[in-house]
């Protein structure tokens, strides 16, 4: 995806413990290709890093929990060589059903494989021109950021590409929640949400290639890619409730 060439993708993941404490001991744990990283704190706080081959995803999921059960913040700023976008490829199928287990594009139905195309927002770096990833959520959600966009609009109801910054997104995990990263093709299909799970989860919903693959353009259309790069906006605001 990159050519052999080392691309950084996140400058930082920055979690907000408010007030909680990391104090515990390092452990880490490596079993085939995983390797994971967590430690305690005060307060319940516990925070777990997996890391996994590339072509897996899963990077660098960070899981947090908390013994009051509430959400933790966590921002991610991205390397100054990669921005995100509204990938362009899903926006030109917006509302169609595309999978497997369709019958039709308009009416699906919808099923574990037959699933509506939504906006996708995409990383990309223009000089990885293979290069395709996106944050990926698990009971979390992101915050909004009124000074960034543009705001894309469509009239199918669907969740829009609204208030995201070029550089840097916000989220509201779950305890129990993550956030991470996926690439390649896991990138750019056509998939339900993650489960909502917080206890034992497995790493993403198993497709065995049922799913539709859109696809990415490269370059990224100057017009699809959203701006400013960072902002204030949102950072402050109220934890989202559990």
């Amino acid at each position: 995806m990159t050519g052999g060439r080392a691309t950084p993708v996140y400058a930082s993941k920055v979690p907000d413990h408010r007030g909680l404490t990391m104090t515990g001991g390092i452990e880490l744990r490596v079993r085939k290709e995983t390797v994971e990283i967590s430690r305690k704190g005060t307060g319940g706080l516990s925070v777990k890093i997996t890391a996994k081959d590339c072509a897996q995803g899963g990077i660098f999921q960070m899981e947090p929990e908390r013994g009051d059960g509430a959400r933790t913040r966590i921002v991610h700023t991205l390397a100054d060589n990669t921005f995100y976008y509204d990938n362009p490829a899903f926006r030109a199928q917006l509302g169609k059903f595309l999978g497997s287990q369709c019958t039709d594009v308009a009416t699906g139905p919808p099923d574990q494989f037959c699933v509506q195309v939504a906006p996708r927002v995409n990383i990309a770096d223009d000089g990885a021109p293979k290069l395709v990833l996106r944050d990926s959520a698990q009971v979390a959600t992101r915050i909004r950021q009124a000074s960034c966009g543009p705001d894309f609009t469509n009239a199918l109801g669907l969740s829009e590409t609204r208030d995201h910054c070029g550089g840097v997104s916000v989220w509201d995990v779950a305890s129990g929640g993550r956030m991470g990263m996926v690439t390649g093709e896991d990138a750019t299909e056509v998939a339900n949400p993650p489960t909502a799970c917080t206890t034992d989860c497995q790493a993403e919903n198993g497709v065995n290639g049922e799913l539709a693959v859109l696809g990415f353009p490269s370059p990224a259309p100057a017009a699809s890619r959203l701006t400013p790069r960072s902002s204030t906006d949102g950072l402050d605001s109220p934890i989202t409730a559990p």
